[in-house]
């Protein structure tokens, strides 16, 4: 960490999970050190009641939306220029998210995005990774929240793997048991929880088998809770409070845990509240939440498990400063463009025209904007550009329909380091690049919020130009640029001879272009330079 400036930007980062809500607000420096201005947490309990009929209740959405509301305040007062707010796996598997999303957009003026679990766990594994030495190390990082548990196999500076189960402390209490059932919970009704835990990870304990691992690392209140249970039954003959405050650091080994679970199933709810190290809010909870690390820890043969205090509000923060202008990372590919390649590359795309096509997209979109066509912002050119690359993915299943099958996959394969809404239209995008401008009763199109079918509907526009100006594939266009000359407007294009089949796919597309912009354009044709 830098010295604390007074200038810099301010942001506040949000976590939405089932069970809690986090805010962190940072202060980035002019010497890209940051300052954590404030942090805060509240549990909420977002999923509770949800994962019978998976709709989340009005009175959880009722006082989840006012502490969003009340974040956002406190944000604000501390100078935050932005709110980057993200919902996980209660917000991702609600039927009525959107009434919850338009009622947080309305009532707490946050513009909360739905991540994918696969992301959640990548999230979890910036903050993590990024707060701790691995060294040479493999780890395996386990995060047991609400709704779901995320699993990552990495090193200091790279991901092997990630996964997300449908396993969480309020899930697992919400399937098994009834809001009445306030006694010990029977060996037999464990057995049955740590039987469908087991199911449930079977694929992923399979696959973290593979990699040796060096260490494990947990994270989560549910993992810190029980850590320090544990701690506090092995140590309270031994050391003082003081003596503990000076150590924070917790781990758990594996029979410790199984002697705190035995306990932990053989009390009442009343005296499980009452347990040292106990968060009284989480006892109705634990017992749940407890049996998912106890299965894997049996299944993976872990002796041992290390509790960060670091979680997906850190990798928020990490994200942001390898993304934007504020961060530290000034070389090599983002997360972004790396999931993108990645996708590409599996699904055997032409990289040479789908690169050009977006550079052809990048000059339509700015020239556009200079003349006055449009006034998006670097966000929505990034998607374009990503856009332009995938495109044509859908090619490696069949030509007809490609752009449905480009649509398809993009829409389902998880990008990282997007949010629900951004996938959602670069895979619009994807469909719309062939032949005409969407329309309102394409389901394609009628699945987006408003503001994505704005986006989709003007950006779509540069994408077909561009395809139709590198039809033949052989980049005989150069160049290309919007301009305004005695108030006509004129498309320049940079060209070598070859170039006709681009200019008449190019013309086909004024109908659109003026219900999209709502004036035509000519067309200039030069062979140097404009």
């Amino acid at each position: 960490m830098g010295p604390q400036l007074n200038t810099g930007h301010v942001v506040g980062l949000i976590d939405l999970g089932t069970n809690s809500v986090r805010l962190f607000v940072v202060r980035i420096n002019e010497n890209k050190s940051y300052t954590i201005l404030n942090q805060h947490k509240i549990m909420v309990r977002l999923g509770e009641g949800e994962f019978i009929k998976q709709r989340l209740k009005n009175e959880a959405m009722e006082r989840t939306t006012l502490v969003l509301g009340r974040f956002a305040e406190m944000a604000r007062s501390l100078g935050a220029e932005e709110i980057l707010a993200v919902a996980t796996s209660a917000t991702r598997d609600a039927e009525n998210k959107e009434v919850f999303l338009e009622r947080v957009r309305k009532e707490a003026g946050i513009d909360l995005k739905v991540i994918s679990g696969l992301e959640e766990a990548r999230l979890i594994y910036l903050g993590i990774a990024s707060g701790m030495h691995l060294g040479d190390q493999t780890a395996l990082i386990v995060d047991i929240g609400g709704g779901s548990t995320e699993t990552i196999v990495g090193s200091q500076t790279e991901y092997f793997h990630l996964d997300s189960l449908k396993l969480g402390a309020v899930r697992l209490s919400s399937l098994f048991f009834l809001p009445e059932e306030t006694g010990p919970v029977s060996p037999d009704r464990y057995a049955l929880l740590q039987q469908y835990v087991r199911n449930a990870s079977l694929r992923s304990v399979q696959r973290i088998r593979d990699f040796p691992l060096d260490l494990v690392v947990g994270s989560s209140g549910t993992l810190e809770t029980l850590a320090e249970m544990a701690y506090r039954r092995g140590n309270r003959k031994h050391k003082s409070l003081a003596a503990e405050k000076e150590n924070p650091e917790r781990s758990m080994t594996y029979q410790q845990l199984d002697e705190l679970v035995k306990l932990l199933c053989s009390l009442p709810l009343e005296e499980r509240k009452r347990l040292p190290g106990m968060v009284p809010e989480r006892a109705d909870i634990i017992v749940a939440g407890a049996s998912i690390i106890h299965t894997l820890m049996e299944d993976l043969r872990l002796d041992k498990i290390r509790i960060s205090t670091r979680s997906l509000r850190n990798g928020l923060l990490v994200d942001y400063l390898m993304r934007g202008k504020w961060g530290y990372l000034d070389s090599g590919f983002s997360v972004r463009e790396q999931s993108v390649l990645q996708l590409a590359r599996s699904c055997g795309f032409h990289e040479e025209h789908s690169r050009h096509l977006g550079d052809l997209c990048m000059q339509l979109f700015e020239s556009g904007r200079d003349a006055g066509l449009h006034s998006l912002g670097d966000g929505a050119k990034e998607l374009l550009y990503y856009a332009a690359l995938l495109h044509d993915i859908g090619l490696f299943l069949s030509f007809s329909n490609h752009h449905a099958h480009s649509h398809y996959i993009i829409r389902n394969v998880e990008l990282l380091g997007f949010h629900d809404n951004e996938i959602a239209v670069m895979a619009a995008l994807a469909y719309y690049h062939r032949k005409r401008s969407p329309k309102k009763k394409d389901p394609e199109f009628e699945a987006l919020d408003r503001d994505s079918q704005r986006l989709v509907f003007t950006l779509s526009m540069f994408l077909r130009m561009a395809e139709s100006l590198d039809r033949s594939h052989h980049k005989y266009v150069h160049a290309v640029r919007f301009a305004r000359e005695k108030n006509v407007l004129l498309l320049k294009i940079q060209a070598d001879k070859g170039y006709q089949l681009e200019i008449w796919a190019l013309e086909e597309h004024q109908r659109y272009f003026v219900k999209t912009f709502g004036e035509r354009f000519g067309i200039q044709v030069t062979s140097s330079g404009f």
